[in-house]
């Protein structure tokens, strides 16, 4: 199997990615939290935010206005029950020992996508992606802890550092998501 991509493809891309869409990210945030008090329209936004690497994955800038899509709707009750289920599994998982933990987590980090960019139900999603992301498991999980050293250096640091560099860090995270997702499952098709 050749790989799609490696550890420095990896850590270039979710770079790229996230500063690109940083201001983007930061409006659809602010806009999420300003419908909070709305349950309804809420829902939708939070499955917005939470699937946002979908969308970063197609290498366009996002609008901070795509949070309010209807289409976010169609798919809740399958994002809800993913994320129940996803949440459930990785829970026991870490009550052996905490690696089983990460390695569930880092297996099933795709099937919320699936599920409201590809129409999957949840079950076809967490085993899809258990198989999609078999073998790149390692280069996600190092990629993340060496975006996230540099906060905890900087904390020692400077405080003021360190939050510059945390308001950096969740774009680069999500661009990190979208990068993994893009590469790993972009080419499937949507489900009807």
């Amino acid at each position: 199997m050749e790989k799609k991509f490696t550890f420095s493809d990896l850590l270039s891309n979710a770079y790229q990615i996230g500063i690109k869409n940083i201001l983007s990210l930061i409006g659809a945030l602010i806009l999420w939290v300003l419908t909070i008090w709305i349950p309804y329209i809420n829902v939708g936004t939070t499955i917005a935010i939470v699937t946002i690497p979908a969308s970063l994955s197609r290498g366009n800038v996002i609008s901070p206005l795509e949070i309010f899509n209807k289409k976010y709707l169609k798919h809740m009750g399958d994002f809800f029950l993913v994320v129940s289920l996803r949440g459930i599994g990785v829970t026991m998982a870490f009550f052996f020992m905490i690696v089983p933990g990460i390695v569930l987590g880092l297996a099933w980090s795709l099937a919320v996508l699936l599920v409201v960019d590809k129409g999957m139900n949840a079950n076809k999603a967490l085993n899809l992606s258990n198989k999609l992301t078999y073998g790149y498991k390692w280069i996600i999980f190092g990629t993340q802890i060496v975006l996230v050293i540099p906060a905890i250096i900087l904390g020692w640091i400077s405080p003021i550092l360190s939050t510059i560099y945390l308001l950096l860090l969740g774009p680069c995270m999500l661009g990190l998501s979208a990068y993994v997702y893009g590469q790993l499952a972009g080419d499937i098709p949507e489900e009807v």
